[in-house]
């Protein structure tokens, strides 16, 4: 487990800024009458969530304050590989909040990190996206229970991918769910849930984000009654009935079938976009020389064209029209590919991506 120490010492300087903005947060731990909030969240959407919570505790009004937060410990990202924070880690102490009270366990479940929740005696704890199981010895902890924000309409798409597993069903609303965490998976009973509707071609990282911010309106409404406890008594069980399951996504998965119809690869590339992402194999053909060669391609943008009317000696070819790549598909459906991405490369257009091939003759495989 990192300590908190570690990650004064991984953030020297902020840290050092962030005890000159705000010196007194342990001591108001002790002092006030606020009811106290725990929050626990990693990634980029999960700083939205932080970032309403600031705002709402910042409030005259406001009832809580944020006693502490905890995300995944530092990792290395991006192309220089360094050693950086969670984004909900960096957000905080950008936003002055003291590193002596961001805990980054590798666990949940160590004795060390629940003995530091425990002395802060938290009323509630809210989680987003935080990426740990949490142990029954954790959900003990908070008097009033810890409350998820889930990006699905629960019980629809419990699971690690419920955003890309919606979009990849192809659905035309989901939505964002409050709900008390329980030792099941997503299995905890329904605060509230909000609807959202879903454009045909936005893709999972938008989606995410969307979700997230709806999420974080219908928490801070929701806040007063999670802390008079009358959330918890209103609070709906989930229909086991009506359960679909939202698994893990894998890499294997990335690869299009082109036998498949247009729509269902164009949602798995909404879907999948971001990570693990889409691709596919074509064969570049060069009639000049009868050269062949396998080309790996990453589909970025899509949308669904036309029924194909195609003879059987061209079933296979793969044309241009106007901005688009046009890939025959299954049911004599087309796939338009708006952009793509080559090995190594940059993200480019399907025109500028034709133009490249200088005449050169693409099919599937």
């Amino acid at each position: 487990m990192y300590s908190t120490s570690m990650l004064r010492r991984f953030f020297c300087f902020n840290a050092a800024a962030s005890s000159s903005v705000a010196p007194s947060s342990s001591a108001a731990a002790i002092t006030s009458k606020k009811k106290s909030l725990v929050f626990l969240g990693s990634p980029q959407v999960s700083a939205t969530v932080l970032d309403a919570l600031f705002n709402a505790s910042a409030e005259s009004s406001s009832s809580f304050e944020i006693a502490a937060i905890v995300t995944q410990p530092p990792s290395r990202r991006d192309r220089g590989r360094k050693m950086m924070p969670s984004p909900v880690a960096q957000y905080a102490l950008d936003r002055g909040f003291s590193a002596d009270l961001i805990f980054i366990p590798e666990r949940a479940g160590e004795e060390t990190f629940l003995s530091s929740l425990r002395a802060l005696q938290p009323e509630v704890c809210i989680t987003a996206a935080y990426g740990n199981i949490l142990p029954t010895k954790f959900l003990n902890i908070p008097t009033l229970g810890t409350v998820n924000i889930h990006p699905s309409l629960l019980p629809l798409y419990r699971g690690a991918a419920p955003v890309q597993r919606a979009l990849q069903d192809g659905v035309n609303e989901t939505g964002v769910s409050l709900a008390f965490t329980v030792r099941a998976l997503d299995a905890g009973p329904v605060i509230a849930r909000e609807i959202v509707q879903v454009d045909d071609q936005i893709k999972a990282p938008d989606l995410l984000a969307l979700l997230f911010a709806e999420g974080s309106k219908l928490l801070v409404h929701k806040l007063p009654s999670i802390f008079d406890g009358s959330a918890k008594v209103n609070a709906e069980p989930q229909d086991d009935s009506k359960v679909t399951l939202a698994p893990k996504i894998s890499p294997e998965e990335s690869w299009l079938s082109f036998d498949e119809e247009a729509l269902v690869l164009h949602n798995k590339v909404r879907a999948f976009a971001g990570w693990p992402g889409t691709r596919a194999k074509v064969l570049v053909v060069d009639d000049k020389s009868s050269n062949q060669n396998i080309l790996e391609l990453k589909i970025i943008t899509t949308r669904v064209g036309p029924d194909a009317k195609v003879q059987d000696n061209d079933v296979n070819d793969i044309t241009f029209d106007e901005d688009a790549l046009v890939f025959p598909c299954g049911g004599f459906t087309t796939l338009e590919v708006l952009e793509v991405q080559l090995p190594g490369k940059k993200v480019t257009t399907a025109a500028a991506f034709w133009n490249g091939l200088r005449g050169q003759k693409l099919k599937t495989l």
